[in-house]
């Protein structure tokens, strides 16, 4: 039964990879802690399947020529060192802390998903009444920093969170990039590749990694961001996104219960 759910999960987090360009940890680690895991061992597992997912979806991406390499690699570079740090907080903090804080950032991605949706709207009147899509002040540094900075707060969050970090690289290549929002969602789900890898060997080398829990989400996952990746962004996601900031919503709710029922047991 928990491998059925496990693999349910795995397939609706590659569905919202593809459709929003996130790698899927907001709703893999929630469940994963529900079935017993550590927020550590969730957090590290959740980052074996969040590559899979993302290496196939961002092949699929590339074979219909959606993918800027360069960009890509910007972005996903500064994981190489972000990831680790974000491991060595997320091991050294205490279970129930970990939990907390991962509360207060589903709620946190409630704000940036709403944010990302705003930013869209605005792109999408501007490019039908002929304008550029943004028109905010330039960024006052070069785009190849402002990437590899999105990037390496992305790859911090992947390795203290076991998220990919694309909830944070779309809105904010589209605010501060001024990327349409199809190329911010194809180029943040190619650099999940690399936070998501760099991530989950530092988790691996931490021992937080199960193997077989991961195989199956990732698996799972890959068939889900293949159908999301073809066809669901020709469909309205006004639903969807509803769903979803939902979904994280009473997340949010079971993660702080879990938290203060973590503490209170320390405390007795």
């Amino acid at each position: 039964m928990s491998g059925l759910i496990l693999a349910l999960v795995g397939l609706l987090a590659g569905v919202l990879a593809g459709f929003l360009g996130i790698g899927g940890g907001t709703v893999m680690v929630p469940v994963m802690v529900a079935l017993g895991m550590t927020g550590v061992q969730a957090v590290g597992t959740s980052t074996l399947a969040i590559a899979l997912i993302a290496l196939v979806g961002s092949v699929q991406n590339w074979r219909m020529g959606f993918l800027k390499l360069n960009h890509v690699a910007m972005l996903g570079l500064p994981a190489l060192v972000t990831a680790y740090l974000g491991k060595e907080l997320a091991t050294a903090l205490p279970n129930y802390a970990l939990l907390g804080i991962f509360g207060l950032f589903l709620l946190l991605n409630i704000y940036l998903i709403g944010l990302k949706k705003q930013v869209v709207r605005q792109a999408q009147r501007s490019e039908s009444a002929g304008l550029p899509a943004a028109e905010s002040t330039p960024l006052p540094v070069s785009p190849a920093i402002a990437r590899l900075g999105i990037g390496g707060l992305a790859g911090f969050l992947a390795g203290l969170f076991g998220v990919g970090g694309g909830v944070v690289m779309v809105p904010l290549q589209i605010l501060l990039l001024h990327e349409p929002i199809k190329v911010a969602v194809q180029t943040s789900l190619g650099a999940i590749v690399i936070t998501g890898l760099w991530a989950c060997l530092w988790h691996a080398l931490a021992g937080n990694v199960l193997l077989t829990t991961g195989l199956i989400l990732g698996a799972a996952g890959a068939i889900g961001v293949q159908v999301s990746t073809r066809y669901l962004p020709r469909l309205p996601d006004q639903a969807v996104t509803i769903m979803f900031r939902a979904l994280l919503a009473l997340l949010a709710g079971y993660f702080f219960f879990k938290a203060w029922a973590g503490y209170t047991a320390l405390s007795a």
